[in-house]
């Protein structure tokens, strides 16, 4: 009967031992790449978990009859899609569609242009002007300052000067939105070369139309991080209408128009998270489309 000889390797190995030297190395840096890859899996399905889950009821939900809610996760015998067509009617979904439309619309419109304006003007003169400087650390400051804070006091003063209603508050969205898209642009604004402007300046162009038709044009990718994240934020807001916009219901936005399903004894789910689908649809398309001009937006001026 004939023997195999093992060597010492192969006697670690087999043995289950920690393996030194060059072999253990080798087999080290193969399993690294295997335990990434499982963790990382299982991030994932975590993260559509939690994502997915409460979509899926929401939507199953809003499919279902009051007898048919016992069980809230399984799929509804019968689909009622008049849910849909009821909180339509209760909701006035057209006039508060238009309403928040128009706040969100002219929100992008301004939010755009005045806040790269501002931050053109701040990120070209930091550094040889203490003013602008100041101005760029007081724009920075507003960030630390939650909302809670200033409602009281900003209600009082937006209905006192007769600005409570669908133009006062679209103008709040434009102010309030400013630290945040300042600093955005100024870290993209840095990352354009300032030959640009001189080259412009040489050409006979005023400031701004160097802005204008140079400056502006490159940056398309803050552009779409800075117009998506005022929609969702514009389209979703409940607290900052729910204090300004008055009670007239011809002034409501779709948030607002969520209280409608509210009871004082009981609450209509299903024609609520009807309305809710309706409602955050445009946010998730969006969202979904213009995705990856978020990312690249937010880490441009990180990666030059």
């Amino acid at each position: 009967m004939s023997t195999t000889s093992l060597s010492p390797t192969s006697l670690r190995l087999s043995s289950g031992r920690k393996t030194d030297g060059p072999v253990g190395e080798v087999i080290r840096r193969h399993r690294r790449p295997r335990i990434n890859w499982v963790v990382t899996t299982v991030l994932l399905v975590i993260g559509i978990i939690l994502i997915l889950g409460p979509l899926y009821i929401a939507v199953v939900v809003s499919l279902k009859t009051m007898p048919q809610m016992t069980s809230i996760l399984s799929w509804p015998t019968h689909i009622r899609w008049a849910n849909f067509v009821d909180a339509w009617k209760l909701t006035s979904f057209p006039v508060n569609f238009r309403n928040t439309f128009l706040i969100t619309a002219v929100n992008l419109v301004f939010t755009l242009f005045t806040n790269s304006m501002a931050a053109y003007a701040i990120a070209r003169n930091r550094k040889r002007s203490k003013v602008f400087n100041a101005l760029y650390y007081y724009f920075l400051s507003a960030m630390f300052i939650p909302f809670n804070v200033l409602m009281l006091p900003l209600t009082k003063e937006v209905t006192s000067i007769g600005m409570g209603n669908v133009w006062g508050l679209t103008f709040l969205y434009i102010v309030l939105g400013l630290p945040m898209n300042t600093f955005l642009y100024v870290r993209y604004i840095n990352t354009i070369p300032t030959a640009l402007d001189e080259a412009a300046t040489i050409d006979g162009a005023s400031t701004f139309q160097t802005f204008w038709h140079v400056i502006f044009p490159l940056m398309k990718p803050m552009h779409a991080c800075v117009a998506i994240m005022s929609f969702m934020w514009t389209w979703n807001d409940f607290l900052m209408p729910l204090v300004i916009l008055p009670t007239d219901p011809s002034q409501q936005t779709l948030q607002l128009s969520q209280y409608v399903f509210k009871g004082q004894f009981a609450t209509n789910y299903n024609l609520a998270f009807a309305s809710y689908i309706m409602v955050m649809l445009p946010v998730i398309l969006a969202y979904v489309v213009t995705q990856r001009w978020i990312i690249a937006g937010v880490t441009e001026g990180a990666i030059k």
